[in-house]
């Protein structure tokens, strides 16, 4: 049997939903599962969800969700406006999910959480790259918040692999209908909103096949086709930069 490379997009606390569609995808020992971060917050059920990837030892990458807990949790430093955003983007979900307060070990497994992974001819990360960076000059946050300069590229980051992506909503890109995938040059954007009440689909992604699987965290759907049919490609000229970011 073909060990097939599986990649999920954002989860964002839905546990229930993200073991449905872990059902459709129904991966053996074989196969490798990896999360493109983002497992946490907006969601009922993010300890869950950490707990389940933590388990299993699924590869994951850290998230921009993962990044701002890090940021908050325990450090009385942090404005108070900045710990409001958070709560406000999330946040306030993750911490009723724990009980009033994140455990320890799910802090430290936090930590160790890679901002990329190199699979060879694909490369993972959760919001993107600097195009006019080297890896080595380019720092957590920008792996973690990129958007629109990672978006707008004319020509691809890598000669010899693609960047897969979560973290910006395909469906805020110009052109792409929600609970699609988005293209660019390179690169592919797999978050699909799943906490959205505009899309509501989680995404899965074989990379070895080239299939979609999704379940819609609002109405339990589950589909799956093939990746050419699921794509949307963006044109560069059309993305916006935006000076703010935003917290999806």
């Amino acid at each position: 049997m073909t060990h097939r490379r599986i990649v999920i997009g954002d989860v964002h606390g839905h546990y229930n939903s993200l073991m449905a569609l872990l059902d459709a995808i129904a991966p053996t020992s074989d196969d490798t599962v990896y999360f493109l971060g983002d497992l946490i917050d907006r969601g009922p059920m993010s300890s869950q969800v950490v707990e389940f990837v933590k388990q299993n030892a699924h590869p994951c990458l850290l998230g921009n969700h993962e990044l701002m807990l890090l940021e908050i949790i325990g450090n009385n430093l942090v404005p108070n406006s900045t710990r409001q955003a958070w709560l406000y983007s999330g946040g306030e979900s993750t911490i009723n999910s724990y009980g009033g307060k994140v455990c320890q070990d799910h802090l430290d497994w936090i930590k160790t959480l890679p901002t990329y992974i190199d699979l060879g001819d694909t490369w993972l990360v959760h919001a993107g790259v600097n195009p006019r960076m080297t890896i080595e000059e380019q720092t957590v946050e920008q792996f973690c918040w990129i958007r629109d300069e990672f978006h707008s590229m004319r020509e691809p980051y890598f000669l010899d692999k693609l960047i897969i992506t979560g973290h910006t909503m395909t469906f805020t890109l110009p052109g792409v209908a929600p609970g699609t995938i988005a293209q660019g040059c390179g690169w592919l954007d797999i978050d699909t909103g799943a906490y959205h009440p505009k899309s509501g689909w989680m995404t899965g992604l074989d990379i070895t096949n080239n299939l979609v699987y999704q379940v819609n965290v609002f109405r339990g759907d589950v589909r799956q086709f093939p990746l050419e049919e699921a794509v949307t490609k963006i044109e560069p000229s059309k993305i916006c930069r935006r000076q703010v970011l935003s917290t999806s």
